[in-house]
């Protein structure tokens, strides 16, 4: 196979429990074809773009989403089923607050500067789904930071002051102009949109695909 590569653009938020299982399914194809030719950019989306900054009380949350802790668990049955069967567990029960993810989004945009993208949202989900931590205070996300080998001090200031929160807005912004309206969201060389928390096997098929037309020499047409 030759070298070329091609950009799988995901669009996600780190509170999103599709995109945390939809990564998972990607992986776990990656993992089968070790010689993938995807390079993967992540890009912002908020589910909750009104958020108050500093997020609010999970029950308060669940309650003007959902009606309540029932309508929540009936919501989140598929999400805790399929997260299973990927062998996730996701901690509901422990979450105290649901986040403002702008913040998260900046780090994210941060770590791909250091190449870390994959690295922090790995990270942050594991905050999150795992740890049931707020990932909107910035002490927890400078000590995500830390934990991937940032500079925590110097995330710290970037999360004090307004650095690229137009930016990461502005994203947001465009994706749906774009026509997206719930993550995740796959984009395959920049054309080719592939939504949802798509199985492993769908993946297999899809580099299988395109690493046929790279040998060919047809790119990723």
């Amino acid at each position: 196979m030759n070298d070329q590569t091609i950009t799988l653009d995901i669009i996600s938020d780190p509170i999103c429990p599709w995109c945390y299982i939809g990564k998972t399914h990607l992986d776990a194809a990656l993992a089968q074809v070790p010689d993938h030719p995807f390079v993967i950019q992540w890009h912002p989306f908020q589910l909750n773009p009104d958020m108050p900054p500093e997020g609010m009380d999970r029950r308060a949350y669940l309650e003007a989403k959902f009606g309540g802790k029932e309508g929540a668990v009936h919501a989140y049955a598929p999400v805790v089923e399929r997260a299973a069967a990927a062998g996730l567990t996701i901690n509901f029960e422990d979450m105290q607050r649901t986040p403002n993810t702008l913040d998260a989004h900046r780090l994210i945009h941060w770590a791909g500067i250091e190449s870390k993208q994959t690295q922090a949202v790995d990270a942050l989900f594991q905050a999150y789904f795992v740890d049931a931590r707020d990932i909107g205070d910035h002490e927890v996300l400078a000590d995500i930071a830390d934990s991937i080998g940032m500079d925590a001090s110097v995330v710290m200031r970037l999360l004090t002051s307004d650095a690229d929160r137009d930016d990461i807005a502005n994203r947001d912004t465009h994706s749906r102009e774009m026509g997206v309206t719930s993550v995740p969201t796959f984009i395959v060389a920049g054309k080719h949109a592939v939504p949802g928390a798509q199985p492993p096997d769908l993946w297999r098929k899809v580099i299988g695909e395109l690493q046929e037309q790279l040998k060919k020499g047809d790119g990723a047409a």
